[in-house]
């Protein structure tokens, strides 16, 4: 394995990465098209999933990398936006991707509303932007705004995670040890480890009608390109979006597919994805940079600016640009 230069001679060497969720960046990779787009010109299409861990992970939440196209949480692109990093928006997705807040199992807690007076967790955990603590409150915010209440009605508790530690676990122990009376999970690896601590679900968040209150770091997911890319090489741009949109059409005709790739792409196995993904969730990976996407973005965006996880604002209007989207899609129509 080999370090991503800090300037890449592309368009010699272009780089993607995606966060461990269902995104038609994955099926890409998965199915090779990526490369295959590519390999012609000579142009090497790599992962950031392939090299050191220690280096992913700065080049994956930074995006400082010029020539990397990230589909991924929007913590991290909107953290990276805020800094001042030169990136564009340029498309977003919506995945259920079942969200729910837990309790004990004798809890008795089966409603939003049942959370008044109540112990949150709110994890803590020693990376640069902690978007495991974002997405916590973003997640409990939602479930008490669907019942009419706030974070003031209930009392909220630090858990530190430790490093390396899995997801969620720190927060599910405390809630097994009766530090926490509830815990916000969302993924399929959540599934997996809920039914291991013995905890079930209060509120399903994937169930509120109102999608304001589903609000949070995948939903909606972006997919961002580095400005100096975009401007220097916009035909790789659509090129690389066209492959997207391929693989998200190749998905919706094949769940199993589908639930293979996500296995492999989450950990998890067959019993976890199942319980996570909403039933046709395999034909929602194509992105769009709609009116309502951008609203629910600009949503996020103002919450996370609110608690203090970016260091300035992100007009996600502006930060959006919807011309290689829409030259993806006319080349991918004139291929057809």
């Amino acid at each position: 394995m080999s370090t991503p230069p800090a300037a890449p001679p592309y368009p010699d060497t272009l780089w993607f990465t995606r966060c461990p969720v269902p995104t038609a960046t994955g099926i890409a990779a998965d199915r090779g098209w990526l490369a295959e787009e590519f390999a012609a010109e000579g142009i090497a299409v790599r992962s950031l999933q392939d090299v050191p861990p220690e280096v992913a992970a700065d080049h994956h939440y930074t995006h400082a990398l010029t020539g990397l196209f990230r589909e991924g949480g929007n913590v991290p692109a909107l953290w990276a936006r805020s800094r001042g990093e030169r990136t564009r928006l340029i498309g977003l997705t919506w995945i259920e991707e079942r969200q729910a807040i837990l309790a004990r199992a004798d809890s008795g807690i089966t409603s939003a509303g049942q959370l008044r007076g109540l112990r949150l967790a709110v994890p803590r955990h020693p990376i640069a932007i902690d978007f495991w603590r974002a997405m916590a409150l973003a997640g409990h915010h939602g479930a008490l705004a669907s019942a009419g209440l706030g974070w003031e009605d209930v009392e909220s508790v630090d858990v530190e995670a430790a490093p390396g530690g899995g997801q969620w676990e720190a927060e599910l122990a405390a809630l097994a040890d009766g530090r926490v009376d509830a815990v916000y999970v969302k993924g399929a690896l959540a599934v997996e480890a809920a039914r291991r601590h013995g905890a079930v679900p209060a509120v399903e968040l994937d169930a509120l009608p109102d999608r304001r209150h589903r609000v949070n770091n995948g939903t909606p997911r972006p997919i961002t390109v580095h400005q100096q890319l975009l401007d220097e090489q916009p035909e790789l741009v659509a090129r690389f979006l066209a492959v997207l949109l391929r693989a998200a059409d190749w998905a919706a005709d094949r769940p199993e597919d589908v639930a293979r790739i996500l296995g492999a792409e989450t950990g998890a196995g067959p019993e976890g994805v199942a319980g996570a993904y909403a039933a046709g969730s395999h034909r929602t990976l194509h992105p769009d940079l709609s009116a309502d996407r951008l609203e629910l973005l600009a949503r996020q965006e103002e919450f996370l600016h609110a608690h203090g996880f970016l260091a300035d604002r992100v007009d996600v209007h502006a930060w959006a640009d919807p011309a290689p989207l829409a030259a993806a899609r006319a080349l991918l129509a004139a291929r057809s």
